[in-house]
């Protein structure tokens, strides 16, 4: 499968043209390289490490970026044979840098896939516009209920009696971008955050892999709040 251009990060008519709404974006059509964010130890990618080498999978993780070093999920890279880079905040002058040098050293690895797995920061404009619509994420909730950092805490002081996850097209917002899928989780008596959050991340892991080897496949197609994959992703 041959990469193309995605849309560019803003779109708009050409000069002379009449005005009119902006057409949805094509799809995405990818080679199936993945690069993926980590802050932590790296559970999400170590499912995506362990179905990469199945070629029916139809993606590749190529890079493994982090703003930590000593991040967990950079040794199981390696361990897989996968490069790394970090990117730490406190090596730049400001926030601004720091987001620009984040996006650069994303673009070294050429993805056609940017998995936010577990990356405890909020990516910046010059990575959303990079890679406008191929930037994904997973989030512990039902979106758009119990956003944010305490998703589990927040579903189980709500008294939900169904949450879930989300997987979800990164924007400038905190976990507000398009939904890609979603799988639900039932909340039984009993539950802490604990065991609900871990019955949640088993869950989790299997939506990731699944979405973003269907992606890696086939692209997808952002029309305002739908976001589509094609049929042979």
């Amino acid at each position: 499968m041959t990469s193309q251009p995605t849309r560019p990060a803003a779109a708009g008519t050409a000069a002379g043209a009449a005005d009119g709404p902006v057409p949805p974006a094509a799809p995405t059509r990818t080679s199936g390289r993945v690069v993926v964010l980590v802050s932590g130890a790296g559970t999400n990618l170590a499912a995506l490490l362990d179905v990469h080498d199945d070629a029916t999978w139809g993606g590749r993780v190529v890079g493994v970026v982090s703003d930590r070093s000593g991040a967990g999920g950079l040794s199981l890279a390696r361990a897989a044979g996968v490069p790394t880079a970090v990117v730490a905040p406190a090596d730049f002058a400001d926030r601004p840098a720091w987001d620009a040098a984040l996006a650069e050293a994303i673009a070294v690895f050429r993805p056609d896939v940017v998995v936010s797995a577990g990356f405890m920061r909020i990516l910046g404009a010059p990575v959303l516009q990079r890679f406008a619509d191929r930037v994904v994420n997973t989030h512990p909730a039902l979106l758009p209920a119990f956003p944010g950092a305490h998703g589990v805490r927040d579903a189980l002081a709500y008294g939900a009696r169904v949450t879930g996850c989300t997987v979800h097209v990164v924007d400038a917002g905190v976990d507000t971008g398009p939904i890609v899928a979603q799988a639900a989780v039932a909340v039984l008596d009993g539950d802490d955050e604990e065991t609900l959050h871990e019955r949640i991340k088993v869950v989790e892991r299997a939506l990731l892999v699944e979405w973003v080897g269907r992606i890696a496949r086939g692209g997808l197609r952002v029309d305002g709040r739908r976001v589509v994959v094609p049929a042979g992703g």
